[in-house]
């Protein structure tokens, strides 16, 4: 299993992860830091352990607010899709009603052609 090394808040670490992650792993420990030394520019000196604390914190707010957003849009494609499913039958139902239509035309002038030649020949 590879290993990787990264830094938050100037302490090295030393994790495992699955093969072919390592770039992700040190990517999400960037923004860790960054989180982490943003926090400490806000704040000041207020203790390694806090700092952590509020990142870890700030961070599951964000991905609870990304749950949420996923969350109120795949409703909305949902609703989406069943409003196409919707306009999709009534648009077969018009197509039948029209192929009727057509087929109640062509039976109606197939009848005045007959009518017609009829008379012709008498």
């Amino acid at each position: 299993m590879p290993q990787v090394s990264v830094t938050i808040a100037g302490k090295t670490y030393r994790m495992a992860c699955a093969e072919g992650e390592e770039g992700h792993l040190e990517g999400l420990a960037a923004a860790y830091d960054t989180r982490i030394e943003q926090m400490r520019t806000s704040f000041g000196e207020i203790g390694d352990l806090r700092l952590h604390v509020m990142a870890a914190i700030a961070q599951a707010d964000e991905l609870h607010e990304t749950k949420r957003r996923i969350a109120a849009l795949e409703s909305e494609v949902a609703m989406l899709n069943s409003v196409n499913a919707s306009r999709d039958e009534r648009l077969e139902r018009i197509e039948a009603r029209l192929a009727e239509g057509v087929q109640m035309a062509a039976e109606r002038i197939e009848e005045l052609a007959r009518s017609l030649n009829s008379a012709g020949q008498g």
